[in-house]
């Protein structure tokens, strides 16, 4: 057999299992936007998306998962930003730089876009409380992750687990009423100032407190 064979092999159905993942939640948030989420069954996505419900279940554990796929993507992100900052910066100056970046690019990920598919994904969110309820797992993830870098560095497991939860939780709340304005009406532009103001203000307060017990990255 070309040895070749099986690394082409997995590779490809790897790539089959993710298209199949994205269709999956991609029909079930197209539903959910047009009917509501508790107006629409696992089995009618399933039906949409023409597989079976343990098929789905084998993708997606929960209904609400779903919809929460995509923060998945970023449950690393904190983790990976502190880990790879720049020398002589500290952990909640790199978060800070990463989400001020963010704002600026009008990234999804900060509330802070006005995309109208963007803020209808973010109303269902938001208006659910089974999806507000489901996202307590993904921070916790994001939480663990952050914590563990931090720990990789030095600091001690109850003082990383603290300074994680504090950085999460602040990127949350500001994502959260960045989308809170758009939502009452403002623009993206028009919200940016004020959207910056609060992430500079926010992350100073954790700045006073947090980087004197953090570690900065050596030159």
């Amino acid at each position: 057999m070309d040895e070749t064979t099986e690394p082409r092999t997995t590779g490809l159905r790897e790539s089959k299992k993710l298209r199949t993942r994205h269709h999956l939640a991609a029909t079930a948030i197209e539903l959910f936007l047009e009917r509501g989420f508790d107006a629409v069954s696992v089995a009618d996505v399933a039906a949409a998306a023409e597989v079976s419900k343990p098929t789905l279940f084998r993708y997606f554990p929960t209904k609400e998962d779903l919809v929460l796929d995509r923060f998945a993507d970023h449950q690393d992100e904190a983790a990976r930003v502190v880990r790879d900052r720049e020398a002589g910066a500290g952990p909640v100056g790199a978060l800070r730089a990463h989400f001020l970046a963010a704002l600026a690019d009008r990234d999804p990920v900060t509330g802070l876009c006005d995309h109208p598919n963007v803020l209808a994904f973010q109303g269902l969110l938001y208006a659910t409380r089974s999806l507000e309820s489901r996202i307590g797992h993904y921070t916790a993830r994001e939480v663990e992750l952050l914590a563990a870098v931090l720990r990789e560095e030095g600091v001690a497991p109850l003082a990383a687990r603290l300074a994680a939860q504090h950085l999460v939780t602040v990127r949350r709340e500001l994502g959260r009423e960045n989308y809170h304005r758009l939502a009452a009406g403002q623009s993206a532009d028009e919200a940016y100032p004020m959207a910056r103001a609060e992430a500079e203000q926010a992350f100073a307060m954790l700045a006073d407190g947090l980087d004197r017990g953090l570690p900065i990255r050596p030159s």
